[in-house]
């Protein structure tokens, strides 16, 4: 009896410590730090976009009004959430272009990793403001990068590859303070790093477990005409791949692998046997999307969130090889 519960002990100590090692376990910073270039830079491209026309999309006058867009959260029509704003409340055309000079200046430090410890929650929460006011005009892409976003805020994601590390290295000598130190941090591994890169590990494995539950719902992906549907859709077409009619295994195959990854992209990411063929096809799949479907930045995100699985060490003998090809070129 006493061996069957040190065995019993044994093995629960055994996943308690798994766990630690799972969560706190420091992690170098690199590959959040490439996560975070290319998500501000998608959320710079987003209110870039709304400043084309601004006024079409927020304010009194907009497609969807203020008060419309209020009601649409405050239970006015039967559902009430927490997606509250305030820019429900601002009317004045003069006040929204201040303010989104404002987020796009935000945004933009943000993505060159300017003061990243102040410009990284300022420019989720600026996001968060719009995403609850642009109801109705949202789409995949603003909610992805919105997620990540909100993850890079737990990260030093501007230790390294950013403004805040040049200046850090450049006014290194000495000790400047608690403070310097927290606003200029060191690109060495922490367990935020771990614990931002292991948040957003799960959601992206919740995000195509439903999704791909979503999508076994419907007869499309069950009788392999799912792709071609998507593909011959003149309303998203930005590529003809209509030749694939030619191919009907081709656009089938296609069909269930997609299903089949999503489904169980979840399970095959974490073993390292299979993780390569994952992430490999999942940059496929989005390409594709990319590429055929017009959603080039939902695409870019999604590929840039797989990213999340490959290894800081990894990144850093990347980026040290190319480094080393761009000499030898130079030369």
């Amino acid at each position: 009896m006493n061996q069957g519960g040190n065995l019993l002990k044994n093995w629960l100590l055994g996943y308690v410590d798994a766990w630690d090692r799972f969560w706190f376990t420091p992690r170098q910073p690199h590959a959040i730090s490439i996560l975070r270039v290319i998500t501000g830079v998608m959320l710079l491209y987003s209110h870039l976009v709304l400043a084309t026309d601004l006024t079409a999309f927020m304010g009194d006058s907009a497609w969807v009004n203020n008060e419309t867009a209020r009601h649409l959260h405050d239970g006015t029509f039967g559902f009430s959430d927490f997606g509250w704003t305030y820019l429900w409340f601002i009317s004045s055309p003069t006040f929204l272009w201040a303010h989104h000079v404002f987020t796009i200046t935000v945004t933009a430090c943000f993505a060159l990793g300017f003061l990243t410890r102040i410009t990284s929650p300022l420019a989720w929460f600026l996001q968060l403001m719009y995403l609850h006011r642009l109801t109705g005009t949202l789409f995949g892409f603003d909610q992805m990068v919105t997620y990540v976003a909100m993850y890079l805020v737990l990260a030093p994601s501007g230790s390294c590859y950013s403004l805040d590390a040049l200046i850090r290295d450049r006014f290194a000598s000495g000790t400047r303070g608690r403070f310097w130190n927290w606003l200029f941090p060191e690109a060495k591994a922490t367990v935020l790093a771990n614990i931002a890169t292991r948040l957003l590990q799960l959601h992206l494995c919740l995000i195509y477990l439903f999704g791909g539950i979503s999508k076994a719902r419907g007869q499309t992906w069950w009788d392999g005409t799912a792709v071609w549907y998507s593909v011959s859709n003149y309303e998203y077409q930005s590529l003809d791949m209509t030749w694939l009619s030619r191919y009907p295994r081709v656009f089938s195959a296609m069909t269930h692998v997609t299903l089949f990854w999503e489904v169980f992209y979840c399970a095959l990411i974490w073993p390292r046997l299979t993780r390569p063929f994952v992430l490999a096809i999942a940059v496929a799949i989005h390409a594709g999307i990319a590429l055929a479907l017009g959603m080039f930045t939902f695409g870019t995100m999604m590929i840039a969130a797989n990213m999340i699985f490959i290894s800081p060490e990894w990144v850093q003998q990347a980026l040290a090889s190319l480094r080393g090809w761009s000499r030898k070129a130079e030369v």
